[in-house]
């Protein structure tokens, strides 16, 4: 019976768990539910918001709808933020609002199973609002899951909109 019960525990853990988005933050990768993303564009400039805080870049016009866009660069603390040609804004579902966050570039859509995701190690008060969700091992790379409904809380969306 040990060994059946071994043999369904391996199938279950080699199913996909989910699917994330890859993007890096200077030479960090990170991930987001690859089901709250709805496209990927290129950077452009956007319209400053008067009072809103430092990682919140701005707002643009996509097709008729004004979406805030917050660069996670600033977010996480970040050195100065460099726009170039790889810089690109991930437009993300979060409830029932849309926002972009600006990062350095998009590597990948990674299958995860199971197995290779953990929680995230208790930084304490290293991560002060503690983004950072679940950790992703994938061949011999290591990607942080980021929680995107707390990193872009619906009420600052509401602020801004």
């Amino acid at each position: 019976m040990g060994g059946v019960l071994s043999t369904l525990r391996a199938e279950a853990a080699r199913q996909v768990a989910r699917e994330i988005l890859v993007f890096t933050l200077d030479e960090e990768e990170y991930g987001v539910d690859i089901l709250k993303v709805v496209e990927i564009r290129s950077f452009e400039d956007v319209t400053p918001i008067p009072g809103a805080p430092a990682h919140v870049k701005g707002m643009m016009n996509l097709r008729g709808r004004v979406v805030p866009i917050v660069d996670l660069r600033i977010r996480f603390g970040r050195a100065r933020p460099r726009y170039d040609e790889l810089t690109v804004v991930v437009i993300l579902q979060i409830g029932t609002r849309t926002a972009g966050m600006v990062v350095d570039g998009v590597s990948d859509v990674m299958e995860l199973n199971a197995g290779q995701i953990q929680p995230a190690p208790d930084m304490g008060s290293l991560l002060a609002e503690s983004f950072l969700l679940e950790v992703a091992t994938h061949d011999n790379r290591m990607v942080m899951l980021v929680d995107i409904d707390k990193l872009l809380e619906t009420r600052e969306l509401d602020r801004l909109a």
